[in-house]
């Protein structure tokens, strides 16, 4: 494990020239560019602002700031894991001419992806300040929040970028898993709402962690679950583990593969 972190070291120029890349190359030809950070997650906020209390009668309390603190992170989430899928195949010409660490790649992806949310999160401060509820002394566990959450995206992008690559249907599979997955995660429902049978498929979700965090800290305004973040954090060091030695070991494999 304690290789990942040497190689980044040694090869920290490529990589900050990758996630410069990433980050470049998202709104590339863009007429709006960067703004794009702000109108795609305004555009998602409106629709289901609209569809779940007018039209399914969600009665929340400030629903578009409840709803912002979930579906801004979890955007951040699934177009992480979407676009780190394939990273590896995309990128299959330089894999097989030059040595490089390759998990460079799906961590360029999360490092540009963590720039893009760190733009959107702007949002969520500006709902909570003209809607009227401020912002508390609690916001000091947002780097908290934030750092686990991209540990746990380096160590599942690890895992999906290496599979990707010798089962090509998994980039399909990922997106049909991540919408269920948003179902399963307490973004557009409060987690106590769910009944008490069920509740068992939302704490094993790791994301259930990483948004209630956010909405403890924004929406709730009270000190995040302690607990809830000692599990995720668990969570996530087991799946970095799992992800680095995986990803070591099918990178052997890539350039053959591709």
């Amino acid at each position: 494990m304690i290789g990942i972190f040497r190689n980044l070291f040694n090869y920290r120029e490529l990589l900050k020239n990758n996630i410069k890349k990433e980050i470049r190359g998202k709104y590339k030809k863009s007429f709006l560019g960067i703004m794009w950070s702000f109108i795609n997650p305004l555009l998602q906020i409106a629709v289901y602002a609209l569809v779940f209390p007018l039209i399914l009668k969600i009665k929340q309390e400030n629903y578009v700031i409840f709803l912002c603190t979930g579906l801004i992170p979890w955007t951040f989430f699934s177009t992480a894991i979407s676009r780190s899928a394939s990273t590896i195949i995309e990128n299959g010409n330089i894999v097989k001419k030059v040595y490089f660490p390759r998990e460079i790649l799906p961590i360029s992806i999360i490092s540009a992806e963590t720039v893009n949310f760190l733009i959107s999160s702007l949002i969520i401060l500006l709902f909570v300040i003209f809607g009227g509820m401020g912002i508390s002394k609690y916001i000091v566990f947002y780097p908290i929040i934030l750092i686990i959450q991209y540990l746990l995206l380096v160590g599942v992008s690890l895992i999906i970028s290496s599979i990707t690559v010798f089962f090509r249907d998994l980039q399909h599979l990922i997106g049909i898993s991540l919408q269920l997955l948003f179902y399963a995660t307490p973004i557009v429902y409060a987690a106590e709402t769910i009944p008490q049978e069920f509740s068992w498929i939302i704490k094993l979700n790791p994301m259930t962690y990483v948004i209630n965090g956010y909405r403890d800290i924004f929406y709730n305004q009270v000190m995040p679950d302690i607990k809830g973040i000692g599990i995720i954090f668990i969570m996530t060091l087991l799946l970095l583990v799992l992800g680095y030695g995986l990803f070591n070991k099918l990178q052997k494999g890539f350039a053959e593969e591709l």
